[in-house]
């Protein structure tokens, strides 16, 4: 019986290293952790070092500070993907379709990568066919553009300090400085947009989905081909997009 209690009892903290992990907008060290669910640092140390173990915590390279892992990250998506909401989400995202003509897709960041949360496809026959679950690169799609722009600086830094600027199609932006720069207008105008970035032929056309207090918790895109529709007559539809991420942003509110 002692056993299960301690058990039970090490579920109980490893669970509450995670959730203060998941409240902090980037890397905690050891200390702060510690400070934070009142626990010892060596039985923070511990417990940190089997959750990593199981790829539900990250270390930094040099190992003094830690965030979410990759398990951590697929399991919140996964949970999100499949909530009560679920049926809620899918049908502002048909109805979007059904008024636009084209595919749209609900998105979040998972690390350095973008991943579609859900996505319902036009029934036109010129389609790409992306599953929900698929992730795709940051600095080459609208979506990851817009979520990397609306990043705080200090994140935001740090996941450019380490992206691979991979030249997808002759539009890409390899190069880190007009990434940047590009960045910049996508923060100020608060609209994503991929001109056959990652793609050759499609465009794409995102904006955010935002929390109560006002930060970028996923985004909601249009995709299209150019030959149907250019991307400036996509940005036309940007406010119809904008209705629809902040119905589907109340429903993470409930």
């Amino acid at each position: 019986m002692a056993r299960k209690l301690d058990h039970a009892a090490a579920s109980v903290r490893a669970f509450a290293l995670l959730d203060a992990l998941a409240q902090n907008d980037g890397p905690v060290t050891l200390a702060s952790l510690a400070q934070r669910v009142r626990l010892p640092k060596p039985t923070v140390h511990r417990l940190l070092g089997q959750l990593a173990g199981a790829e539900l915590v990250g270390r930094e390279p040099e190992g003094r500070r830690f965030t979410i892992g990759p398990r951590l990250s697929s399991l919140a998506l996964r949970v999100l993907a499949n909530s009560t909401h679920r049926g809620a989400r899918r049908a502002i995202l048909q109805g979007l379709v059904d008024e636009l003509g084209e595919t749209c897709n609900l998105t979040m960041l998972e690390g350095a990568q973008v991943v579609y949360l859900d996505r319902v496809e036009t029934p036109s026959p010129l389609r790409v066919n992306l599953q929900p679950g698929s992730k795709v690169p940051l600095h080459c799609t609208a979506s990851g553009k817009l979520l990397l722009a609306l990043l705080p600086a200090a994140r935001r830094a740090r996941l450019m300090a380490h992206l691979r600027l991979e030249r997808h199609t002759p539009c890409s932006l390899a190069e880190r400085s007009a990434l940047e720069a590009h960045l910049k207008r996508v923060r100020r105008e608060r609209v994503g947009t991929d001109a056959e970035e990652f793609i050759t032929g499609l465009v794409c056309v995102a904006v955010p989905m935002l929390w109560r207090d006002g930060r970028a918790i996923g985004a909601v895109a249009m995709q299209a081909p150019v030959a149907r529709m250019p991307l400036p007559r996509a940005l036309e539809h940007v406010p119809t997009l904008q209705r629809a991420a902040g119905e589907l942003a109340a429903t993470f509110a409930q």
